[in-house]
């Protein structure tokens, strides 16, 4: 993403010096992890900071410096950090047992509440992750349907596993070592710049068993997606008996109680789910169609006379994510979190906006509710961050959103004024940011903006 030098930038040197403790944990780190770190996304130069403690909105690093919280663990957070209901709920199952290797009440209130809030869940399955759902909403598809194709999207994300992990915003090439050539050679990475061929790809090709698809759009709304061509492949997929799966692992719970299937008015066949699910802990999910579901059934297979798919998983609605699982589910069911949060991001993309109005840049914050991201403008168009409808823009355009040279040391310079973004950039709003945080994060951004002029970078 960043292909401007790191090294001369007084932005990095200020970093540096304010997270010496960071760089040196980060130091002894790279001795036994892989460049140092456990998921890909915490990469970053010169270093990433190691966080202590965190509360609320807001986290604290190992030299003690204050950020207002925008990674939201990874899109988990709707409640922020250590909110006292997921710590209640956690002490209070920690203390009663962490794994009966049974069957318990809780994950039966859990699955209850996915029914309730996901329109298209008629069966639910737990996972331990995203990235297993996702894997076995694919497998259900092939078993179900007897075909073997699956057509994934361009720059859409599905997580690391094999049948994803290729042809995504994280790996564009067409191959990942480790992955063997019959796994690629079923699956079709298709475009959604060009819809009519899409839909000729479905309709010209009776192996097809699946459809999967971030609903919004690739990294969750990023790269925005229109309604128009969702439901194009809903309409497609249902008269062709191909198996349509929404990835709802950011979106479930989040774009509206019901995810983003039931903000757009359009069911999927099955539902991937986690991050919010499991309220900050371990999980997810598959559910949908019970006619689809059923292949998971041991009672259905006997009578039936198919083979059931195996599924098991030590960790699969473990108590302490049910707890949590249930606690949060139970308030996006309940009261008014959901749209708290998604107010709250629509303030910050019009502090944001107000700010690279103010400062002169075509930078522009965009999103779908608590979920923000920022167009940087590599091309240099002629924009309005004051009337920036991502939307409208080509996919092509908005396939470059974070793609200006100044990209990484943005976040850098944010990250010395006190707010930690992710690395898309963008940010994920919880529904205990308040208005007081957004307006002391529009401070930050004119300052980072500032550093980024004083070395000539816009």
């Amino acid at each position: 993403m960043d292909s401007t030098p790191l090294t001369n930038s007084q932005i990095v040197a200020a970093f540096e010096e304010k997270t010496r403790r960071s760089k040196a944990r980060h130091l002894e780190a790279r001795d036994v992890f892989p460049s140092g770190i456990v998921h890909d996304s915490r990469h970053m130069k010169p270093h990433p900071i190691y966080v202590e403690r965190a509360l609320g909105p807001r986290k604290w690093d190992a030299d003690g410096n204050e950020y207002i919280d925008y990674y939201g663990g990874h899109g988990s957070l709707l409640l922020g950090h250590a909110h006292p209901s997921m710590v209640r709920a956690v002490n209070e199952q920690i203390a009663r047992g962490t794994h009966p290797a049974a069957c318990h009440e809780l994950e039966l209130m859990w699955g209850q509440l996915v029914k309730l809030l996901i329109p298209s869940a008629e069966r639910v399955r737990f996972t331990s992750s995203g990235t297993e759902a996702n894997l076995m909403a694919i497998r259900l598809a092939r078993a179900f349907t007897g075909r073997n194709k699956l057509v994934r999207f361009k720059n859409h994300f599905h997580g690391w596993q094999d049948h994803v992990a290729f042809g995504s915003k994280y790996a564009s090439a067409d191959s990942v070592p480790g992955i063997i050539g019959g796994i690629i050679d079923n699956v079709i990475v298709a475009d959604p710049a060009e819809p009519d061929a899409v839909e000729a790809t479905l309709e010209g090709d009776d192996d097809i068993a699946a459809v999967i698809l971030e609903p919004t759009g690739a990294s969750s709304g990023q790269i925005p997606l229109s309604r128009e061509f969702v439901k194009m492949l809903r309409e497609v997929t249902k008269a062709r008996g191909i198996v349509l799966i929404f990835d709802e692992v950011v979106t479930g719970f989040r774009v509206s109680p019901g995810g983003a299937q039931a903000a757009l008015g359009l069911l999927p066949d099955l539902t991937a789910l986690a991050k919010i699910l499991s309220g900050g802990l371990p999980g997810g999910a598959v559910c949908g169609r019970r006619d689809i579901m059923q292949r998971l059934d041991f009672e259905a297979a006997e009578f039936h006379g198919f083979e059931k798919i195996p599924h098991q998983g030590t960790f699969n609605a473990n108590p302490l994510s049910a707890a949590t699982g249930t606690a949060i589910l139970a308030q996006v069911a309940d009261g008014d979190v959901t749209e708290v949060a998604n107010r709250q991001g629509g303030k910050l993309v019009d502090a944001c906006n107000r700010v690279f109005a103010a400062e002169g840049v075509p930078w522009a914050a965009y999103g779908q509710g608590s979920s923000v991201y920022f167009f940087t403008n590599p091309d240099g168009l002629d924009i309005d961050p004051l009337a920036f409808d991502a939307a409208a823009q080509p996919i092509s355009v908005m396939e470059t959103a974070s793609n200006h040279p100044a990209a990484a040391l943005f976040r850098i310079a944010l990250l010395v004024n006190g707010v930690d973004f992710n690395s898309k950039p963008g940010a994920i709003v919880s529904a205990v940011h308040s208005d007081d945080d957004i307006a002391a994060t529009g401070a930050a951004l004119g300052a980072a903006i500032d550093m980024l002029k004083a070395e000539g970078h816009l």
